[in-house]
């Protein structure tokens, strides 16, 4: 089963996405850290995420930009430093339309930018577009996750 590694301060919009993933009975499991030293934690497979059985590499990361302790732009410098996570395709779900957070995620290695829909509806006719397209279309160099 693949994994959604989720990285979002918010609780509301982890709960939001959560329900939805359930509403479209989609095949997949949803980690969610609500850091980036957590993410960390959980990409390198320490702390309370040593268990890969438990916590899986994901298939693909959200991210979001703003969090308070490192955020998401400096998380997204930090996995595409690491040549273990490279393929892992990084989605920005973030609040912001700034042309220039935009501009700067693709610089430093987004995969994919888009902007969070707190609207319940929205979010449920919109994931299963995006889940068929980056757990089912999307070939990756470790597709095999």
């Amino acid at each position: 089963m693949k994994t959604i590694l989720s990285v979002d301060d918010g609780e509301d919009d982890a709960y939001l996405l959560h329900r939805a993933l359930q509403y479209v009975q989609t095949k997949c499991n949803l980690e969610s850290v609500p850091s980036a030293a957590a993410a960390m934690e959980y990409l390198s497979g320490t702390g309370p995420f040593a268990d890969r059985y438990e916590h899986p590499l994901p298939s693909i990361i959200l991210l979001d930009i703003k969090m308070p302790d490192t955020n998401g732009f400096e998380l997204l410098r930090w996995i595409r430093s690491k040549p273990e996570f490279k393929s892992i395709p990084v989605i920005m779900l973030t609040c912001s339309e700034a042309a220039v957070d935009i501009e700067h995620a693709y610089e430093i290695g987004a995969n994919s930018y888009l902007v969070k829909s707190l609207d319940f509806q929205n979010l449920k006719q919109d994931l299963p577009l995006f889940m068929h397209y980056w757990l089912d279309l999307n070939q990756t160099p470790e597709s095999d996750q």
